[in-house]
Protein backbone atom coordinates (compact mmCIF):
# COMPACT_ATOMS: atom_id res chain seq x y z
CA UNK A 1 0.00 0.00 0.00
CA UNK A 2 1.15 3.50 -0.55
CA UNK A 3 2.69 4.98 2.71
CA UNK A 4 0.43 8.50 1.65
CA UNK A 5 -2.78 6.34 1.27
CA UNK A 6 -1.64 3.96 4.83
CA UNK A 7 -1.31 7.55 6.89
CA UNK A 8 -4.43 8.65 5.68
CA UNK A 9 -6.07 5.64 6.70
CA UNK A 10 -4.30 5.84 10.33
CA UNK A 11 -5.40 8.92 10.56
CA UNK A 12 -9.23 8.30 10.05
CA UNK A 13 -8.90 5.81 12.37
CA UNK A 14 -7.13 7.42 15.22
CA UNK A 15 -9.31 10.67 14.67
CA UNK A 16 -12.75 8.51 14.85
CA UNK A 17 -11.76 7.53 17.67
CA UNK A 18 -11.43 11.00 19.45
CA UNK A 19 -14.61 12.68 17.66
CA UNK A 20 -17.93 11.68 17.70
CA UNK A 21 -19.15 10.90 14.59
CA UNK A 22 -22.16 9.62 12.45
CA UNK A 23 -24.09 9.77 9.10
CA UNK A 24 -27.23 11.90 9.18
CA UNK A 25 -30.23 11.70 6.79
CA UNK A 26 -31.96 15.28 5.86
CA UNK A 27 -33.21 16.62 2.66
CA UNK A 28 -33.58 18.75 0.14
CA UNK A 29 -36.40 19.47 -1.52
CA UNK A 30 -38.08 16.35 -1.27
CA UNK A 31 -34.74 14.18 -1.80
CA UNK A 32 -33.25 12.83 0.71
CA UNK A 33 -29.93 12.82 1.43
CA UNK A 34 -27.15 11.43 3.77
CA UNK A 35 -24.64 13.68 4.97
CA UNK A 36 -21.38 12.30 7.76
CA UNK A 37 -20.96 14.77 10.90
CA UNK A 38 -18.34 14.90 13.35
CA UNK A 39 -18.83 16.71 16.53
CA UNK A 40 -15.87 18.68 18.36
CA UNK A 41 -16.04 16.37 21.55
CA UNK A 42 -14.45 18.71 24.33
CA UNK A 43 -15.76 22.59 25.01
CA UNK A 44 -19.00 23.83 25.76
CA UNK A 45 -21.14 26.49 24.02
CA UNK A 46 -21.74 27.30 20.72
CA UNK A 47 -18.72 26.51 18.41
CA UNK A 48 -17.95 27.36 14.51
CA UNK A 49 -19.12 24.85 11.59
CA UNK A 50 -17.54 23.87 8.80
CA UNK A 51 -19.65 22.41 5.51
CA UNK A 52 -17.53 20.03 3.36
CA UNK A 53 -18.57 19.64 -0.12
CA UNK A 54 -17.28 16.09 -1.74
CA UNK A 55 -15.76 15.94 -4.97
CA UNK A 56 -17.26 14.05 -8.04
CA UNK A 57 -17.13 10.71 -6.87
CA UNK A 58 -18.79 11.41 -3.75
CA UNK A 59 -18.77 11.48 -0.03
CA UNK A 60 -15.85 8.91 0.84
CA UNK A 61 -13.20 8.03 3.57
CA UNK A 62 -10.96 11.07 2.94
CA UNK A 63 -14.15 13.41 3.01
CA UNK A 64 -15.03 11.99 6.16
CA UNK A 65 -11.57 12.06 7.52
CA UNK A 66 -11.64 15.81 6.48
CA UNK A 67 -14.57 16.11 8.79
CA UNK A 68 -12.54 14.22 11.68
CA UNK A 69 -9.45 16.79 11.08
CA UNK A 70 -11.61 19.83 11.67
CA UNK A 71 -13.56 18.51 14.99
CA UNK A 72 -10.40 18.05 16.61
CA UNK A 73 -9.53 21.35 15.78
CA UNK A 74 -12.94 22.15 17.67
CA UNK A 75 -15.02 22.55 14.74
CA UNK A 76 -18.68 21.09 13.59
CA UNK A 77 -17.89 19.51 10.56
CA UNK A 78 -20.59 18.02 8.56
CA UNK A 79 -20.05 16.30 5.07
CA UNK A 80 -22.53 17.19 2.19
CA UNK A 81 -24.04 15.05 0.43
CA UNK A 82 -24.86 16.61 -3.04
CA UNK A 83 -25.68 13.97 -5.22
CA UNK A 84 -28.62 12.19 -2.73
CA UNK A 85 -28.58 8.95 -0.50
CA UNK A 86 -28.92 6.68 -3.13
CA UNK A 87 -26.55 7.92 -5.97
CA UNK A 88 -22.87 7.36 -5.10
CA UNK A 89 -21.10 7.46 -8.77
CA UNK A 90 -19.45 3.70 -9.43
CA UNK A 91 -16.71 4.89 -11.67
CA UNK A 92 -15.20 8.37 -13.53
CA UNK A 93 -17.57 7.62 -15.99
CA UNK A 94 -20.97 8.52 -13.76
CA UNK A 95 -18.95 10.23 -11.03
CA UNK A 96 -18.33 12.96 -14.76
CA UNK A 97 -22.04 12.76 -15.58
CA UNK A 98 -23.65 13.28 -12.16
CA UNK A 99 -21.17 16.19 -11.07
CA UNK A 100 -21.56 17.89 -14.48
CA UNK A 101 -25.07 17.69 -13.76
CA UNK A 102 -24.50 19.81 -10.80
CA UNK A 103 -22.20 22.00 -12.68
CA UNK A 104 -25.00 22.98 -15.15
CA UNK A 105 -27.58 23.19 -12.71
CA UNK A 106 -26.26 25.35 -10.43
CA UNK A 107 -29.20 26.69 -8.68
CA UNK A 108 -29.83 23.07 -7.43
CA UNK A 109 -26.16 22.70 -6.47
CA UNK A 110 -26.71 25.67 -4.23
CA UNK A 111 -29.57 24.85 -2.73
CA UNK A 112 -27.93 21.51 -1.69
CA UNK A 113 -25.32 23.43 -0.45
CA UNK A 114 -27.84 25.43 1.60
CA UNK A 115 -29.57 22.22 2.88
CA UNK A 116 -25.88 21.43 4.18
CA UNK A 117 -25.32 24.43 6.01
CA UNK A 118 -29.15 23.80 7.98
CA UNK A 119 -28.84 21.29 8.70
CA UNK A 120 -25.35 21.87 10.08
CA UNK A 121 -26.70 24.24 12.35
CA UNK A 122 -29.55 21.72 13.36
CA UNK A 123 -26.61 19.61 14.67
CA UNK A 124 -25.22 22.53 17.36
CA UNK A 125 -22.82 24.47 15.01
CA UNK A 126 -22.83 27.93 16.31
CA UNK A 127 -25.36 29.83 12.69
CA UNK A 128 -23.31 32.81 13.11
CA UNK A 129 -19.94 31.36 12.35
CA UNK A 130 -20.24 28.95 9.21
CA UNK A 131 -18.09 28.01 6.80
CA UNK A 132 -17.92 25.86 3.82
CA UNK A 133 -14.73 24.09 2.14
CA UNK A 134 -14.73 21.95 -0.69
CA UNK A 135 -12.52 19.39 -3.26
CA UNK A 136 -12.44 20.06 -6.96
CA UNK A 137 -16.29 19.45 -7.70
CA UNK A 138 -16.74 20.54 -4.10
CA UNK A 139 -14.23 23.61 -4.37
CA UNK A 140 -16.52 24.81 -7.56
CA UNK A 141 -19.72 24.50 -4.84
CA UNK A 142 -17.78 26.59 -2.34
CA UNK A 143 -17.37 29.07 -4.41
CA UNK A 144 -21.18 29.00 -5.18
CA UNK A 145 -21.78 29.22 -1.75
CA UNK A 146 -20.39 33.14 -2.03
CA UNK A 147 -21.25 33.91 -5.04
CA UNK A 148 -24.55 33.44 -3.81
CA UNK A 149 -23.92 35.13 -0.43
CA UNK A 150 -25.04 32.55 1.96
CA UNK A 151 -25.34 33.49 5.45
CA UNK A 152 -21.35 31.89 6.09
CA UNK A 153 -18.17 33.96 7.15
CA UNK A 154 -15.94 32.52 4.46
CA UNK A 155 -15.44 29.33 1.87
CA UNK A 156 -11.84 27.42 1.30
CA UNK A 157 -11.94 26.06 -2.43
CA UNK A 158 -8.99 23.20 -2.88
CA UNK A 159 -8.31 22.54 -6.35
CA UNK A 160 -11.90 23.34 -7.52
CA UNK A 161 -13.10 24.52 -10.71
CA UNK A 162 -12.66 28.62 -10.86
CA UNK A 163 -15.48 29.31 -13.69
CA UNK A 164 -19.24 30.75 -13.21
CA UNK A 165 -22.44 30.53 -14.81
CA UNK A 166 -22.75 33.74 -17.29
CA UNK A 167 -26.48 33.67 -16.98
CA UNK A 168 -27.37 34.99 -13.74
CA UNK A 169 -27.45 38.28 -12.28
CA UNK A 170 -25.59 38.26 -8.97
CA UNK A 171 -25.43 40.96 -6.15
CA UNK A 172 -22.48 43.47 -6.86
CA UNK A 173 -20.77 42.01 -3.80
CA UNK A 174 -19.45 38.87 -2.11
CA UNK A 175 -19.94 39.21 1.56
CA UNK A 176 -18.02 35.84 2.51
CA UNK A 177 -14.41 36.07 2.63
CA UNK A 178 -12.60 33.67 -0.49
CA UNK A 179 -9.51 31.44 -0.25
CA UNK A 180 -8.63 29.29 -3.28
CA UNK A 181 -5.95 26.95 -3.11
CA UNK A 182 -4.53 26.10 -6.30
CA UNK A 183 -2.13 24.09 -7.96
CA UNK A 184 0.46 25.61 -10.41
CA UNK A 185 0.00 23.12 -13.20
CA UNK A 186 -3.13 22.19 -12.90
CA UNK A 187 -4.79 21.62 -16.53
CA UNK A 188 -8.12 20.88 -15.79
CA UNK A 189 -8.21 24.69 -14.36
CA UNK A 190 -6.39 26.73 -16.62
CA UNK A 191 -4.76 30.55 -16.53
CA UNK A 192 -7.84 32.38 -18.29
CA UNK A 193 -10.52 30.72 -16.36
CA UNK A 194 -7.96 31.57 -13.40
CA UNK A 195 -7.78 35.50 -14.37
CA UNK A 196 -11.52 35.70 -15.22
CA UNK A 197 -12.11 34.41 -11.52
CA UNK A 198 -9.61 37.08 -10.60
CA UNK A 199 -11.36 39.55 -12.20
CA UNK A 200 -14.97 38.70 -10.88
CA UNK A 201 -13.36 38.90 -7.20
CA UNK A 202 -12.07 42.23 -7.72
CA UNK A 203 -15.41 43.27 -9.83
CA UNK A 204 -17.72 42.15 -7.15
CA UNK A 205 -15.70 43.92 -3.99
CA UNK A 206 -14.46 40.48 -2.48
CA UNK A 207 -11.96 40.06 0.51
CA UNK A 208 -10.21 37.16 -1.56
CA UNK A 209 -6.88 35.03 -1.31
CA UNK A 210 -5.41 32.66 -4.42
CA UNK A 211 -2.29 30.28 -3.30
CA UNK A 212 -0.59 28.79 -5.97
CA UNK A 213 1.88 25.51 -5.55
CA UNK A 214 4.55 25.15 -7.19
CA UNK A 215 4.37 21.26 -9.36
CA UNK A 216 0.90 20.58 -8.00
CA UNK A 217 -1.89 19.40 -10.31
CA UNK A 218 -5.47 18.65 -10.37
CA UNK A 219 -6.63 16.70 -6.77
CA UNK A 220 -3.54 17.58 -5.05
CA UNK A 221 -4.80 16.73 -1.56
CA UNK A 222 -6.05 13.20 -2.64
CA UNK A 223 -3.76 10.40 -1.83
CA UNK A 224 -5.93 8.05 -4.01
CA UNK A 225 -4.97 10.12 -7.33
CA UNK A 226 -1.69 8.37 -7.54
CA UNK A 227 2.02 10.37 -7.84
CA UNK A 228 2.02 10.68 -11.51
CA UNK A 229 1.11 14.95 -12.50
CA UNK A 230 1.36 13.75 -16.49
CA UNK A 231 -2.46 12.25 -15.83
CA UNK A 232 -3.59 15.99 -14.66
CA UNK A 233 -4.48 14.74 -11.47
CA UNK A 234 -2.20 13.38 -8.57
CA UNK A 235 -1.36 13.58 -4.65
CA UNK A 236 1.30 15.95 -3.78
CA UNK A 237 2.13 16.27 -0.11
CA UNK A 238 3.92 19.12 0.12
CA UNK A 239 0.84 21.22 -1.56
CA UNK A 240 -1.47 19.29 0.87
CA UNK A 241 0.06 20.04 4.01
CA UNK A 242 0.51 23.46 3.29
CA UNK A 243 -2.59 23.42 2.15
CA UNK A 244 -4.25 22.03 5.41
CA UNK A 245 -2.58 24.92 7.52
CA UNK A 246 -3.54 27.56 4.90
CA UNK A 247 -7.30 26.80 5.51
CA UNK A 248 -6.48 26.58 9.30
CA UNK A 249 -4.60 30.28 9.41
CA UNK A 250 -8.02 31.44 7.59
CA UNK A 251 -10.24 29.47 9.23
CA UNK A 252 -9.22 30.95 12.71
CA UNK A 253 -9.07 34.69 11.35
CA UNK A 254 -13.11 34.61 9.85
CA UNK A 255 -14.19 33.33 13.08
CA UNK A 256 -12.03 35.37 15.21
CA UNK A 257 -14.00 38.50 13.20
Amino acid sequence: MNKSVLSILLLSMSLTGLAQEKDVSYSDNGTVLKGHLAVPKKGTGKRPGVVIIHAWTGINDFIKTSASRLSELGYYAFAADIYGADKRPQNTAEAGKTSGFYKSNRDLFRSRIKAAIEQLVEAGADENNIAVIGYCFGGTGALEAARANFPIKGVVSFHGGLDKREDKQEADVIRPKVLVLHGADDPYVPETQCAAFREEMKSRKADWQMIYYANAVHAFTEPSAGDNNSKGAAYNESAARRSWEHMKTFLSEIFAD
